[in-house]
């Protein structure tokens, strides 16, 4: 049977809608985080616009998976490239997106190899415990295909949108699976790597947990919930996240509002410098890929507008982490996220 639906990607459902992305994870980054895709870089140039169908994304990603049985190999995965057989049990996984590695982590395998990010090239602090010692193959921009198979691996994971043009010779190395694009929807890439290594009833009940977790802040903080903005400094850019993005499903899990201007079912809009008021709400929680001195936040946060808006007045505006918040994608990073918001909002 092909994987379910999830609940928050109704959101996503309602409308058609276009996503300004530098393609990813976010560097310039798209959703992902962290990167330009390889898709539409040129060398300097910060990457444009690439028009997304949320409702397509969701549709396409919710008929991928497997139908084989608990245990069952060879199995044959559907996913966005096509299908592909994998053998037996993956031993040796290698991940070339951010949103992977959260979720082979999650799920208690330790990958031989990954692409870091060009943002931080370490292993993200919040994995690093379980992750193991995976060796670097290159960012997930700039990959290294003879790094790659030096790992023998048994198991490829990464997206679509950074992959494609590299599908043929990452398939003639191991079996490789990808899901169309980094973090949204990041449930549902969850559960794909999950049906890739036989982890899926694992990954149900991470889900599961968290969700309940959601459930319960929302529960702790109650009928009048205040307003969030998610602010992120990017080289070139100044985002305000929007609800078709990994934190924006988060913060509709928990049930909170965003202002006005950020409930578009996209993954972000720009603001500039001059309309900074535009990211105002009950609370601003800001990150910064890369190094901040590449960003426009000094000039921002230095200006009489930064200064004037109600949450800063107010002390609500906070620093956020970058690799959970931003570049996670990943059910352990949206375990991170929870708790911040706890100690933020109920405080």
């Amino acid at each position: 049977m092909p994987l379910p639906r999830r609940g928050t990607t109704a959101l996503a459902l309602a409308v058609a809608a276009a996503l300004a992305l530098t393609a990813c994870g976010s560097d310039s980054a798209t959703e992902s985080g962290s990167g330009p895709a390889a898709t539409d870089r040129k060398a300097g140039a910060t990457p444009g616009p690439v028009e997304e169908d949320f409702a397509k994304v969701i549709e396409q990603t919710a008929a991928l998976g497997t139908d084989a049985a608990l245990g069952e190999f060879p199995r044959t995965v559907k996913h966005a490239m096509g299908t592909v057989e994998i053998p037996a049990r993956p031993q040796r996984v290698v991940v070339l997106d951010v949103g992977e590695l959260d979720n082979v982590v999650s799920l208690g395998v330790k990958p031989v190899g990954y692409a870091p990010t060009e943002g931080d090239a370490r292993l993200p602090s919040y994995l690093r415990e379980k992750a193991g010692a995976p060796k670097s193959v290159g960012t997930v921009n700039a990959l290294n295909l003879e790094a790659i198979a030096a790992l023998k691996p048994d198991l490829i994971l990464g997206t679509q949108l950074r992959l494609a043009s590299q599908y043929a010779q990452l398939k003639a190395i191991a079996p490789t699976v990808l899901s169309l694009r980094p973090g949204f929807p990041w449930k549902e890439n969850y559960l794909l790597n999950a049906a890739a290594l036989d982890r899926t009833a694992k990954a149900r009940a991470g889900l599961a947990a968290y969700e309940k977790k959601a459930a319960d802040l929302g529960r702790d903080l109650g009928g009048d919930k205040p307003t969030v903005t998610m602010l992120r400094y990017m080289p070139g850019e100044i985002r305000l996240y929007a609800r078709a993005s990994f934190i924006g499903t988060v913060l509709e899990d928990v049930g909170i509002p965003r202002p006005e201007n950020q409930q578009a079912d996209e993954l972000s809009t720009n603001v500039s410098t001059e309309r900074i008021d535009d990211a105002d709400a009950d609370w601003i929680f800001t990150g910064v890929y890369g190094d901040p001195a590449k960003t426009d936040r000094s000039e921002v946060e230095d200006s009489p507008l930064w200064e004037g808006l109600g949450a800063v007045e107010a002390g609500r505006a906070e620093d956020v982490s970058e690799e959970t918040w931003y570049l996670g994608l990943g059910v352990t990073a949206a375990h991170e996220v929870l708790d911040d918001l706890r100690g933020h909002l109920l405080k």
